[in-house]
């Protein structure tokens, strides 16, 4: 069972990245990951660490807070 924490964080990277017009491909470039890891986190199959929440943070120049403040 997925968590629903992870589900929601999923949704709001998703929400982020198509604000800023960013195909997965592109984000994942930024994020300096692989696009279907950026997929995989969209749709809830990951549980990422720290560090790559951070990365994602930064990529969308948003704080740590903001991306996860609605979780």
């Amino acid at each position: 069972m997925t968590s629903k924490t992870i589900i929601k964080f999923g949704e709001i990277v998703r929400k982020k990245r198509q604000e800023k017009g960013l195909s997965q491909e592109d984000f994942a470039e930024l994020v300096g990951v692989h696009r279907t890891y950026i997929g995989m986190i969209e749709r809830a199959e990951k549980n990422i660490t720290l560090l790559n929440i951070e990365k994602i943070a930064q990529a969308l120049e948003i704080s740590i807070s903001e991306l996860v403040e609605t979780l």
